[in-house]
């Protein structure tokens, strides 16, 4: 963050640049945390949307059941452990999440 706000304060030093040359340069300066905060954002939404769709499919699974005459409690127990193996699946994803973000940050830095 230090360099970025270095390089924000070096835009504004050049006196004989216009108001949108400034912005402009800020703009550039700017640009590397907001590539990185791109990065973070889509692979959570990705891993977000992995699990949600995991989720639904143990609802899905469970109204069938219940639809076909299965008992609640025992529909119930299915249910739980469905999405006790969903979690159980994505949470051996993070590494590789994390590396993926790692990797796509270190890229941004070179």
């Amino acid at each position: 963050q230090g360099a970025m706000f270095r390089c924000s304060a070096r835009c504004c030093e050049d006196t004989a640049a216009s108001m949108q040359e400034v912005q402009r340069c800020i703009e550039r300066c700017h640009a590397p945390l907001a590539r990185a905060q791109a990065i973070v954002t889509a692979e959570l939404e990705h891993f977000q949307d992995r699990l949600s769709r995991c989720s639904l499919q143990c609802s899905d699974q469970a109204k069938d059941a219940l639809d076909s005459g299965g008992s609640e409690p025992r529909v119930r127990g299915q249910l739980d452990a469905c999405l006790a193996t969903c979690g159980e699946q994505h949470l051996r994803l993070v590494p590789a999440m994390a590396k993926k973000m790692r990797d796509g940050l270190a890229s941004i830095q070179q």
